[in-house]
Formats: C-alpha cells, structure tokens, sequence
C-alpha cells in the first residue's frame, strides 16, 4: 500500500521511515514524500489511477494547506483515504478536516501506534 506524506518540514521523512521500518521491510507499506500541496497533487497526478491509498497530511503549510489539499483530493479522488496531523488540536481545525472528509485526525507529536494501527487495516482492506 502506497502512503504519501505531506509535511513542509523535510525531517518528518526521516521520523516516518524510522517509524514504520518493519512495514516498510515487510512490503505492506510504500512511503512516498510531497513537501507542499501542490508537489502532492503533481505526485497524485502523476499515475491514472493514482497509485496512492492514503495520504497522512500537515495542516499548517505555506502556500496550500493541509485543509486546502484533503478538499481537492476528496473532489478529484475520493477513493484516496486522508488524515490530517496538526500542531494544535483545536476544534475548529478538527472539525474542517473531519467536515471535508479526513478519515482521522492527528496531533504533533504523532501517536505513531494509533497511526500504525490506520495503516495496516486499511492496507488490509486494500488486498
């Protein structure tokens, strides 16, 4: 199962291939990396179908938002699962991820068991 992470913070890539090594290794899951909105609709666009089950998304971002995003790629690709991950966990942020369509939502510091747990089901559900 191909994941795409967007954060605008290069380091991130670094954390998550650390962090899902095993599953990485294991061929469940492929990590790919997009560094602002736009580079991920490019990467998205990049494949028909798109090859991406699941995208895992900063809000905060300069130029596009993470919220910007998930509403273009639930318009262009609604089968493509989102979840989003921010530095606040206030309930206006929440409730437009949610709203628009964010199957969860995460706060900084990632909770990388609870977002383990997302991706092997939905890779899963995906055989």
């Amino acid at each position: 199962m191909k994941i795409l992470v967007v954060d605008d913070e290069r380091d991130v890539e670094m954390l998550f291939r650390q962090k899902f090594r095993k599953e990485i290794r294991s061929g469940l899951v492929e990590l790919e990396f997009a560094f602002s909105g736009t580079e991920a609709l490019e990467r998205l666009h990049s494949t028909q179908p798109p090859d991406v089950l699941y995208i895992f998304s900063d809000i905060n971002m300069p130029g596009m938002s993470g919220l910007e995003l998930l509403d273009k790629v639930k318009a262009e690709f609604p089968q493509i699962h989102v979840s989003m991950i921010s530095a606040y966990g206030d309930n206006e942020n929440y409730n437009k991820a949610i709203n628009s369509g964010a199957k969860k939502f995460f706060t900084k510091p990632v909770d990388f068991d609870s977002l383990r747990v997302e991706v092997t089901e939905l890779a899963k559900s995906s055989v």
